[in-house]
């Protein structure tokens, strides 16, 4: 069964209705993981956490959808 990686990401935004972070410096990292339903228990832990500051939010980036994307460009590449 293939790895599916995921990041989970947060911090704050330059507006509540905008994904561009005030300071991307400061962006936190909460760690990677193996799988979607790991990566959601610790995305929900810190938007809860974070949830009467309307200007922090978190996300999940799947990162195996980046590493399938580099597989599919490279079999596109070589034929």
């Amino acid at each position: 069964m293939a790895q599916r990686l995921h990041l989970v990401f947060g911090g704050e935004l330059v507006s509540p209705d905008s994904t561009q972070f005030r300071d991307a410096d400061k962006i936190h990292i909460v760690g990677m993981f193996p799988d979607y339903d790991s990566a959601y228990v610790a995305w929900k832990a810190e938007a809860q956490r974070t949830v009467d500051d309307a200007h922090t939010r978190y996300f999940i980036a799947h990162l195996h959808r980046l590493r399938d994307e580099e597989l599919t460009a490279s079999a596109a590449q070589a034929g």
